[in-house]
């Protein structure tokens, strides 16, 4: 019986499967539709797709991308499954002629629209440089990097050239495709690995502990405080002495050598207190004041109790 059942659902499933092949087949296609299929097989001069139709579609190699060190060899294999525009329904050979670049201009646009939106990180290779930037090709429009978004130091005019054919992570900030416009950001994805990283760096110090650091800045407020691996804190102007003070600069001068109490790490901002190490080392020094007075007094008493046991009082 269950042997029974098992054959029946095979059939059932395969009953359904040549149903909903049959079904496509029967779809119309007309030119100016964007389509999708399966790459069955690629060549240096052009890529058959499956379209689940009654005839192939055929992609030449010179349709795939307007970046012209595109290469169908190397960035086109057997099962990508890829959108295209179908732009004759015969080739000549009873096949249909597809078109990405076509559908690049259909789809692309809404693609890095979304992108966009979603901040998502896409890997680019460096075409060219050109005034004030350079180019690459992104979902197979032309984008510009402008020379300001390469890295997080502003990059000179006369260094662009060395950015040629390097692969960068970028963002795309500017979507515009009624100016054919789109500029991508390289600074925008190093930036936001540098801020986890520092926000790591943060979430590894413990408040309560006594680190030692420079004073960089002085305002109105406080003093920023350089810490080690790169880091800064701020010393709020009422943590700074125990004596109450209108500017910082009172006290403190830019380069000074100081120690420093983490008070706090919230929203990865660190908070410290010069204050709070003069307040713990005066405890520390009266604690030991009074230990030593203390064993003082003991070693008086012991001696004048010998005193009075020689007097035989």
């Amino acid at each position: 019986m269950e042997n029974l059942t098992n054959e029946t659902s095979q059939t059932g499933e395969s009953m359904a499967d040549y149903a909903a092949e049959l079904e496509a087949s029967f779809r119309k296609i007309k030119e100016g539709d964007i389509i999708t299929g399966t790459v069955i097989s690629v060549d240096e001069e052009e890529v058959i797709v499956d379209l689940r139709y009654y005839t192939q579609g055929v992609l030449k190699a010179e349709d795939f991308s307007n970046d012209p060190d595109f290469s169908v060899l190397e960035q086109v294999t057997p099962g990508d499954v890829i959108e295209a525009a179908v732009i004759s329904m015969d080739d000549g050979n009873g096949n249909i002629r597809l078109s990405k670049k076509e559908a690049n201009e259909v789809l692309g646009w809404e693609k890095l629209r979304t992108a966009l939106e979603e901040e998502t990180v896409f890997t680019v290779k460096v075409k060219e440089a050109v005034k004030g930037g350079v180019t690459a090709f992104l979902e197979g429009i032309r984008g510009f990097i402008p020379a300001s978004q390469l890295a997080l130091a502003y990059v000179e005019e006369e260094e662009l050239e060395n950015y040629r054919g390097k692969t960068l992570k970028v963002r795309v900030i500017t979507v515009d495709q009624e100016r054919e416009k789109l500029v991508l950001s390289a600074k925008a994805v190093e930036k936001e690995a540098a801020r986890e990283e520092q926000n790591h760096k943060i979430s590894m110090i413990v408040p309560g502990s006594i680190l030692e650091g420079t004073v960089e800045n002085l305002t109105n407020y406080g003093a920023f405080v350089a810490l080690k691996d790169g880091l800064s804190g701020l010393v709020h102007i009422s943590e700074i002495c125990t004596k109450r003070i209108r500017k910082p600069s009172e006290v403190l001068s830019v380069g000074e050598k100081v120690r420093v109490k983490v008070l706090n790490t919230r929203d990865n901002k660190i908070s410290l207190s010069i204050k709070a190490v003069a307040e713990e080392m005066a405890t520390d020094e009266i604690d030991d004041a009074e230990g030593f007075e203390y064993s003082s007094g003991e070693e008086a008493a012991t001696t004048l109790g010998d005193l009075l046991a020689k007097l035989n009082l």
